[in-house]
C-alpha cells in the first residue's frame, strides 16, 4: 500500500527536489515504519527527522492534518491513501 508524504523545502534535497513522495508500506504500518521506508528510498532523511528514536523537537508530522503528537506519536497507524505532512516548527515573536 502507498502513503503520500509531503516533504518540506529544507529536506527536498534528499528527495531529488520532490515536494511529495509515495512510500510503500505494509498494512497496519506505523509512522516509525513510514520513516524507515522514507530512509530506504531517500538515505539521510531519517537523521533529519528522528533523534534517539523520537521525532526531533523542531519537526511536526501530521497524518491527514492531525498532529501525531496528539495521537500515538511514532506509534500512529497509517493507512493506504493517507497523506503525511512533515513540517518544520516555526517560531517567531516581537
Amino acid at each position: 500500500m502507498a502513503v503520500t508524504v509531503r516533504i518540506p523545502s529544507p529536506l527536498q534535497k534528499l528527495t531529488s527536489g520532490q515536494a511529495a513522495v509515495e512510500v510503500d508500506i505494509a498494512d497496519a504500518a506505523l509512522i516509525e515504519d513510514l520513516i524507515d521506508g522514507l530512509e530506504n528510498a531517500h538515505p539521510g532523511i531519517k537523521n533529519k527527522l528522528v533523534d534517539n528514536g523520537e521525532i526531533r523537537g523542531y519537526v511536526n508530522i501530521f497524518v491527514n492534518e492531525e498532529d501525531i503528537r496528539f495521537m500515538e506519536g511514532t506509534g500512529t497507524q497509517v493507512r493506504e491513501g493517507d497523506i503525511v505532512t512533515i513540517m518544520p516548527s516555526i517560531a517567531g515573536g516581537v
